[in-house]
């Protein structure tokens, strides 16, 4: 019980429910345990379609030389690497993420491409971000949100960092919509994945979490609501691989 009598503030943590103040601390073990593992893992799971998924979301960030971006739950660095290509010597993208192993492998990893002068790596918590109002012209976050305890106090403080005329996008699994896919989903998902996680990287609870994480994530039209709910304005999504995958998008105009 709290302090006041009323029971404790409890969240989902995949298919459980936790206590609020644990979930941060329980997704932190999750990536720690995956840090090393996460890019073998994403091509295993996707078949290698994670990379498209993620140079759409590329192509429909607009950017241009000299645009300053923030890559939240940034990871090991693929969006930020394409976009730094875009953002040229002149601009510069900002790698945050809430778990300093993920940071680590993805400053390796863009260390490995020889990306390293434009971009910085920050560990921040996407729901009380530590930059300036209207720092960004563009925020991302990839596969990332439903992992945030608190999502509109996130996708608030993306619309606080952003300029105006800034865009967000958000990469996220979310909810099939071609017929007959999900249950086919359903089976890959809570069969498949946790025995690729045992074999591959020594963890099958993490990859079950993270399998279930996705079906308690908002759908499509839910996810744009909030987006409208904190200050978003021209909110639109685009599904992927029959709605498996859709990147939002939004405007603080």
């Amino acid at each position: 019980m709290r302090e006041d009598g009323r029971p404790p503030r409890t969240t989902h943590f995949g298919f459980q429910e936790v206590p609020l103040e644990e979930k941060k601390a329980r997704v932190q073990g999750v990536f720690s345990s995956v840090a090393r593992r996460y890019d073998l893992m994403n091509d295993l799971m996707s078949f290698g379609i994670h990379r498209l998924w993620k140079r759409f979301t590329v192509e429909l960030a607009g950017l241009r030389p000299g645009h300053r971006v923030l890559d939240l739950a940034g990871g090991t660095g693929d969006l930020a690497a394409a976009m730094a290509r875009r953002v040229g010597p002149r601009g510069q993208v900002v790698l945050a993420d809430l778990n300093p192993d993920m940071i680590e492998v993805g400053r390796e990893r863009l260390a490995d491409r020889g990306i390293v002068g434009n971009v910085a790596f920050v560990q921040a918590d996407a729901e009380r971000l530590p930059f300036a109002e209207a720092s960004f012209h563009l925020v991302t976050i990839g596969f990332g949100l439903r992992n945030v305890t608190d999502k509109e106090a996130a996708l608030a403080s993306m619309y606080r960092v952003l300029r105006p005329g800034g865009r967000v996008l958000v990469l996220e699994f979310s909810h099939p919509v071609l017929p007959g896919l999900g249950p086919v989903y359903d089976a890959y998902s809570f069969r498949v994945l946790p025995l690729l996680g045992r074999l591959v990287a020594g963890d099958a609870d993490s990859y079950r979490y993270l399998a279930e994480s996705i079906r308690v994530h908002p759908d499509q039209e839910t996810l744009r609501a909030m987006m409208e709910s904190v200050g978003f304005e021209r909110c639109e999504y685009f599904n992927l691989s029959g709605g498996i995958v859709a990147v939002h998008r939004g405007y603080r105009l």
